[in-house]
């Protein structure tokens, strides 16, 4: 395993000198600001970041003003209350991507922030005050209670909402492989306890988040030059 100095000092020299690279590496919002959150925003961007699995990210994005409108703002209490046959109506609405399995999600995950909420008080307390030196816990707790959150959805979502999270991208995975440090699959209960551990060490090392660190890997691999 190497110094976070050393992966520091690459990605450096790819990026144009350390002033180049931090003005691209971004940082996550602080546990308070993420616990702020409201659930419904929460719920927009797990359920934004299911229909970006596997198609166009950008007409995703596009088109989430019009889910927000379908989808009654992603409140929870209006999406709980839906018939299924309302929920099949809204699937075939021209305004929004139609995919009747990834539109069922949403209320499934819905009811996983309802049933969140009653023991922790929102989603977004859950998530913030999980501890990020078993984020990789977290991972697995959205895919286990959740609809459709496995993989890289999941991890995508906590990171666009806020919650520091390294992401195993194509570049971190590679790097990780590259250095002999796993191998296998990626996802493998061995291969993610030794990438968090990796993590961990490097964030005791810096003082970074792990989304910076994160990312520092990924720009020191690669074609990643100015």
């Amino acid at each position: 395993m190497e110094d976070f100095e050393v992966l520091y000092e690459r990605a450096s020299n790819r990026k144009g000198g350390d002033e180049g690279l931090e003005a691209i590496v971004s940082e996550p919002l602080n546990d308070h600001d993420v616990s702020e959150l409201p659930d419904s925003f929460v719920l927009s961007e797990l359920s934004k970041k299911v229909f970006q699995s596997g198609f166009v990210w950008r007409v995703v994005r596009n088109k989430w003003p019009e889910f927000e409108e379908v989808f009654f703002g992603f409140d929870i209490d209006k999406l709980l209350m839906m018939p299924p046959d309302m929920l099949e109506r809204k699937a075939s609405d021209e305004r929004i991507i139609r995919n009747l399995r990834k539109v069922k999600s949403i209320q499934n995950n819905a009811l996983m922030i309802d049933d969140i909420r009653r023991e922790h008080g929102s989603i977004a307390q859950w998530i913030s005050d999980w501890p990020g030196e078993n984020i990789v816990g977290l991972w697995e707790e959205l895919k286990k209670k959740g609809d459709r959150l496995g993989g890289n959805t999941g991890p995508y979502a906590l990171r666009a909402i806020g919650k520091d999270t390294f992401l195993l991208s194509r570049d971190v995975e590679a790097y990780f492989r590259n250095h002999k440090l796993i191998d296998g699959g990626l996802r493998t209960k061995k291969s993610l306890a030794t990438i968090q551990s990796c993590f961990n060490n490097w964030q005791d090392q810096s003082g970074r988040s792990l989304q910076a660190i994160s990312q520092i890997i990924s720009y020191g691999i690669g074609d990643n030059f100015v």
